[in-house]
């Protein structure tokens, strides 16, 4: 297909994203091509390491395709969706416990389903044009594809912030949150990635690594954050914005007003929940509770419509901020009984 490049190149098991006019927006054939090709190279000692990128300049990845579960739910089939994020979490699964090094090179616009993708894996390389953000609340569903796991080992209550708010992370940003590994200049990229798929050794990475350009904002911001960020509830969060009036504070007041008062409420709970979990299947799990749901009893449906079908960008929520009860959390994370995620690994 057009859309992904898979190959053996020298010792690297190849992955391309190649749909740069989509912003290399992850879709269902793509995500099963991607997991087909982890599975059969596992035990394949030719491949010792799986090299990742994306063509184009503007993105790696820039989230998951939604426009077609926006059609397929639309005409009353809620499977489509819930079938794509059950193998596109199973693949994230596999990812993180690979047991091969897997380099991802992570530039431009990395968000939801091109971080399950890239920031999962053992070696993540990010350049001077990344862009990293989990900016689902903005449409209704909750960070997803193991971006929980993430945001829960974030430091402080970074990852609340970031989950909440859906803020943009450039390089020391998302080093410092735990999404990426390593600062490489881009014009580096070329000539290591030849020099993986010549040696299989993923050594080379650290080694190539730098220092990132600038110092980036969550270091200098990080006490705000914690501050404001550090309740329990949406509402206290929302609060503690209202009293600051400094201009972090703003900017995610502007984002809590905007965003879904459900996906927000699940999202601060997600994350909570996850502290002290050990394994990258609970998040998903909890993440597939959610989005199993999101189509039916969500805003899912109503945020992509307002974001990419009709582009008015006014969602109408289902729910004021004052009806996201506690009980309400709990239904859209409970478990799913007969229909909850499992990994063929257990």
């Amino acid at each position: 297909m057009t859309d992904i490049l898979i190959r053996q190149t020298g010792r690297a098991g190849r992955i391309t994203l190649t749909r740069p006019n989509a912003l290399n927006a992850l879709s269902y054939p793509m995500c099963r091509e991607i997991d087909t090709a982890l599975r059969a190279w596992t035990d394949d000692s030719a491949v010792e390491l799986v090299v990742m990128d994306a063509e184009g300049e503007k993105a790696f990845c820039a989230g998951g395709d939604i426009a077609e579960i926006h059609a397929t739910a639309s005409a009353g089939n809620y499977d489509h969706g819930r079938d794509f994020w059950r193998d596109e979490y199973r693949m994230n699964a596999r990812i993180a416990a690979y047991p091969k090094p897997v380099v991802s090179f992570l530039h431009g616009f990395t968000m939801g389903g091109g971080v399950g993708i890239g920031c999962h894996g053992s070696h993540r390389v990010v350049g001077e044009t990344t862009r990293i953000a989990m900016p689902e609340c903005g449409i209704g569903l909750i960070p997803d594809v193991g971006g929980t796991w993430l945001l829960a080992r974030a430091p402080g209550r970074i990852g609340a912030y970031l989950g909440i708010t859906g803020a943009r992370m450039a390089a020391a940003d998302a080093l410092l949150a735990g999404f990426a590994d390593h600062f490489i200049p881009l014009s580096a990229w070329p000539d290591l990635i030849a020099r993986l798929e010549q040696t299989g050794d993923a050594s080379l990475v650290a080694a190539a690594a730098t220092d990132a350009p600038d110092e980036g904002t969550l270091a200098a911001d990080r006490a705000e954050i914690d501050r404001h960020f550090g309740a329990r509830t949406i509402a206290e969060i929302r609060q503690n914005l209202v009293s600051a009036d400094t201009p972090l504070a703003r900017r995610a007041r502007e984002a809590v007003d905007r965003n879904s008062p459900l996906s927000m409420a699940c999202t601060l709970e997600a994350i909570l929940r996850l502290h002290g979990a050990t394994d990258i299947r609970e998040a998903l799990r909890q993440e597939y509770r959610f989005t199993y749901r999101s189509l039916e009893r969500g805003d899912l449906l109503e945020g992509i419509r307002a974001a990419i079908i009709d582009k008015d960008r006014t969602p109408k929520w289902r729910f004021t901020p004052q009806e996201v009860t506690p009980d309400l959390v709990d239904e859209m994370l409970a478990p799913l009984g007969a229909a909850e995620l499992e990994f063929a690994d257990g």
